[in-house]
C-alpha cells in the first residue's frame, strides 16, 4: 500500500496542499481553494485581516480533494507539515475560539508601536538581541490590540501565527516552533529563548505564548474532531511546521550559509541563509530562525521583502482590461512586446502596505513617466513587472551591503517566475543565475514532515525527488539595459522617499 505525506500551505490568497508518495518523493495530488483569491478585509486603510476559520474550511476542502485526486485513504498519510503566511496574529479564547479577526502580514497599523520600542529599548539592543526593529511584526500586532481593543484583549488565552492555528485545529493542541517565535520577534537570539524584555516592555505575559516545539518533530496529532472532517486518521503526527519564506527556502533544499531562494506570489521575496547573526542597521531586511537551526550549528535566514508582487499583477488583472480580466499568460504576452525599460514608464511597486526595505514607510504604489501618447496596456504590464524586479534589486543590494553574496538564486516554477519577461529582467538586473526547481510551499512542507516523522533519515533523502526545470543566466548586453532602467527607477523611488 503506498504511504504519503501531506503538507499545506496556508496562504493570504488561497491555502494549497500536496500528497507526496514517500518513497519517490514525487507529488501524487494537488489542490487549491478557494480557485479565486481569498478575501482581505480592509475595514481602515493600511489595515488587512482575515478570518482564521476561513482558512481552516479551505484546508478541510484541500485535504479532501487531495485524498479523492490520489484514490487514498486517510490511514495512507504518515505526517502532516504546514507552512503558513508569516507575522500574522490569531488570538483565540479558552474555547479556543478566535476573538477577533488575524491581523495579517500586510496590515501597516502596529508601525508605531514597533517604533516605539526601537527607540526606547534602544536600535543597538533591538538588532543585537532581535536582529531587527520589532517594527510591524507579530509582537507589535498584539500590542495595538492591548491597546486599542482592551475588552478583546483581555479574552485572550493564546496567541498564535497562522500556521500555530492550522495545526491548533487539527490537533486541539497549542503549539508553536522557535522559528515561527522568531518571526513575530518573540525571540531573543543572545539569550536563546523567548525575548522576554519585549514583552515586558509590551505589557504582554509569556504565558499567551504556547508551547514551544521543534520544527522537525511529533509536534501534535490529528483529533477525532479533525479526522472526521478531514478523513485523515486520528493520530496522524503534525511533524513539520514554518513560515512561508523559511519553508520556501526548504523546498528548495536551502539550508546552507550562502544558499538563496527566492519566491514572487503576493509579495516578493529573496531569502539567504547564514550562520551569522547579522542583521542590518536600519532593519530593512528581516532575520529570522532557519528551519534547521540549532544550538550547535547557527543557521539563520536573511528575508528581504516587496510586498506588492503578485497582488499587483492581479491588480491589474482585474482593472487593466477590455471586458473580461486577461489571463496572466495574456499579460506576459502583451509585456513580451515592450523593450527592457518599457519606453520610459516606470512604475514603483509599493501599493501593499508598510513596506521593510524603505523602513516601514507607506509611499503607495506610482507610475512615472506616463505618456498619452506613446504608453499602452503592454507597456504598463512591462513596467509593472519591471517594477517588482527594481524592487527586489533595491532590497537585494541591502543584503550584498551585509555581506551575503548570491551567484545562483533558487525558485518554484511558479506565479511571476512563469513570466519570461519577469525572469530576463531579475537575472538582468539582480545579476545572479536563476534555478527554477519543480516544488512549491506545499510540497516543502510534506517533504518536512517526512523529515520530522523520521520516515527520511536525512534530507538528503528527503530531496531525492527535486527537479530543476528551466535555468536563466545575466547576458552582458542586456545588463547594461537593465541597469540603465533600474538607476532611473531608482531615482524616482528616492525622490519619493524624500518627500
Amino acid at each position: 500500500m503506498q504511504e504519503y505525506v501531506l503538507g499545506l500551505d496556508i496562504g493570504s490568497s488561497s491555502v494549497k496542499a500536496s500528497l507526496v508518495s514517500i518513497g519517490t518523493g514525487q507529488r501524487v495530488a494537488s489542490a487549491q481553494s478557494p480557485a479565486e483569491e481569498m478575501e482581505m478585509l480592509a475595514v481602515q486603510p493600511g489595515w488587512a485581516e482575515q478570518e482564521p476559520e476561513t482558512w481552516w474550511q479551505h484546508v478541510v476542502i484541500c485535504i479532501k480533494q487531495t485524498l479523492a485526486q490520489a484514490g487514498a485513504k486517510g490511514e495512507q498519510v504518515k505526517a502532516i507539515g504546514i507552512a503558513y503566511q508569516m507575522h500574522g496574529l490569531v488570538c483565540i479564547d479558552k474555547a479556543g475560539v478566535p476573538v477577533r479577526p488575524s491581523i495579517i502580514w500586510c496590515d501597516s497599523r502596529a508601525v508605531k508601536y514597533g517604533g516605539e520600542a526601537f527607540h526606547k529599548l534602544g536600535e543597538s539592543y533591538c538588532l543585537s538581541h532581535f536582529l531587527n526593529s520589532p517594527g510591524n511584526f507579530t509582537a507589535s500586532k498584539l500590542k495595538w490590540v492591548k491597546e486599542n481593543e482592551p475588552a478583546v484583549y483581555e479574552r485572550i488565552h493564546k496567541v498564535m501565527l497562522p500556521g500555530d492555528y492550522i495545526a491548533f485545529k487539527l490537533s486541539g493542541q497549542t503549539t508553536t516552533t522557535d522559528t515561527g517565535l522568531s518571526e513575530g520577534i518573540f525571540w531573543d537570539y543572545k539569550a536563546g529563548s523567548i525575548a522576554q524584555s519585549l514583552l515586558d516592555h509590551y505589557g504582554i505575559s509569556a504565558d499567551l505564548l504556547p508551547e514551544i516545539k521543534p520544527v522537525f518533530s511529533i509536534q501534535a496529532e490529528v483529533d477525532a474532531k479533525a479526522a472526521e472532517l478531514t478523513g485523515l486518521k486520528k493520530g496522524t503526527p503534525v511533524s513539520y511546521r514554518a513560515g512561508d519564506q523559511p519553508n520556501n527556502a526548504f523546498s528548495l533544499n536551502v539550508l546552507n550559509p550562502g544558499e538563496t531562494a527566492a519566491t514572487a506570489g503576493t509579495s516578493g521575496v529573496i531569502y539567504s541563509v547564514t550562520d551569522d547573526n547579522a542583521f542590518d542597521k536600519q532593519s530593512r531586511v528581516n532575520a529570522f530562525l532557519h528551519v534547521n537551526n540549532q544550538a550547535a550549528q547557527k543557521r539563520n535566514g536573511i528575508l528581504l521583502c516587496v510586498n506588492g508582487t503578485g497582488i499587483l499583477n492581479s491588480w491589474l488583472r482585474k482593472n487593466v482590461r477590455s471586458v473580461d480580466a486577461f489571463p496572466y499568460t495574456k499579460i506576459n504576452e502583451l509585456a513580451s512586446g515592450v523593450g527592457v525599460g518599457a519606453d520610459g514608464l516606470l512604475m514603483l511597486p509599493f501599493g501593499n502596505g508598510a513596506e521593510r526595505i524603505l523602513e516601514n514607510k507607506v509611499i503607495n504604489a506610482s507610475w512615472h513617466g506616463l505618456d498619452f501618447n506613446r504608453h499602452s496596456q503592454a507597456h504598463v504590464f512591462r513596467a509593472a513587472q519591471e517594477g517588482i524586479v527594481f524592487a527586489l534589486r533595491y532590497g537585494f543590494d541591502i543584503l550584498q551591503s551585509m555581506g551575503l553574496k548570491s551567484q545562483v538564486i533558487r525558485a518554484g516554477h511558479a506565479n511571476m517566475f512563469l513570466s519570461p519577461v519577469f525572469r530576463n529582467a531579475f537575472v538582468n538586473t539582480i545579476g545572479a543565475r536563476l534555478e527554477l526547481y519543480d516544488t512549491d510551499g506545499a510540497m516543502g512542507a510534506a517533504l518536512g514532515a517526512g523529515v520530522g516523522a523520521g520516515l527520511y533519515s536525512d534530507f538528503k533523502q528527503a530531496f531525492t525527488g527535486l527537479k530543476l526545470l528551466h535555468a536563466e543566466t545575466p547576458a552582458k548586453n542586456q545588463q547594461e539595459q537593465h541597469e540603465s532602467a533600474y538607476q532611473k527607477w531608482k531615482t524616482i523611488l528616492e525622490q519619493q522617499l524624500s518627500r
